[in-house]
């Protein structure tokens, strides 16, 4: 769970340069916000303190930091955490219904975390790309993958028993799990169509997708792992 700022971490968020995130601090205090997972350091010198997209929500919104979905063990399911509860996080499929989860203002906080993730990409990538998936996404595998989705427009699954997406044709809409593979995530969806444009866009996301087969209910469902080059 992320760590609520300092009164002083928390003024050198909000002074963070509106455009690129860059940070101005103490050592102290940038060190705490690294800790926190509100910002991280650039691995190249000079060596400057950039927001995550955690911290850029709590620039936008003036509220808590986004309570991540932690790393699931090998065999355990991700169990949404409840929406009221966060300032910002995407949606993997499965969360109770929320008045208003597909309005304007959702759709704002998508594209903004989209904008801030492809930021954080630039940042961090020796070679400043942008087209595959940077270390917070790849210690966040569950959410990164979901806010892929989320972000091309894709629904979210609603809770059992609530087919969530239909307006859009994609029926139930996805699930995001956790799974015993190392870097990789499973997405399951209604029908073979959703899952081909889940598909698309991963891979335009930079993940590696594949289609695989549950053994035991012969369901289809797509196997995504960060692409690495």
């Amino acid at each position: 769970m992320a760590l609520s700022p300092t009164p002083a971490q928390r003024r050198v968020v909000e002074a963070a340069d509106p455009g690129t995130g860059r940070l101005r601090g103490t050592e102290a205090q940038l060190a705490g916000l690294v800790k926190r997972g509100l910002a991280f350091r650039h691995p190249r010198p000079p060596h400057d303190h950039f927001l995550t997209p955690a911290g850029h929500r709590i620039r936008e919104a003036g509220g808590e930091p986004e309570i991540p979905v932690a790393s699931a063990p090998a065999s355990q399911d991700v169990s949404p955490a409840p929406a009221a509860r966060e300032v910002f996080a995407a949606r993997v499929g499965g969360e109770p219904s929320v008045a208003g989860a597909a309005g304007d203002a959702r759709l704002r906080e998508v594209r903004g975390a989209w904008q801030g993730l492809l930021e954080l990409r630039r940042m961090t990538h020796p070679d400043g790309s942008t087209d595959r998936p940077c270390a917070w996404e790849r210690s966040h595998l569950v959410r990164a993958a979901a806010l892929a989705l989320e972000a091309a427009g894709h629904r979210p699954a609603g809770p059992d028993g609530d087919d969530g997406g239909d307006e859009d044709g994609d029926g139930g809409g996805y699930r995001v799990r956790a799974t015993p593979q190392p870097e990789a995530v499973a997405v399951h969806g209604p029908d073979a169509s959703a899952l081909r444009a889940y598909t698309e866009t991963l891979e335009r996301a930079g993940w590696h997708v594949g289609e695989h087969t549950e053994p035991r209910s012969r369901a289809r469902y797509l196997l995504a792992s960060p692409r690495k080059v």
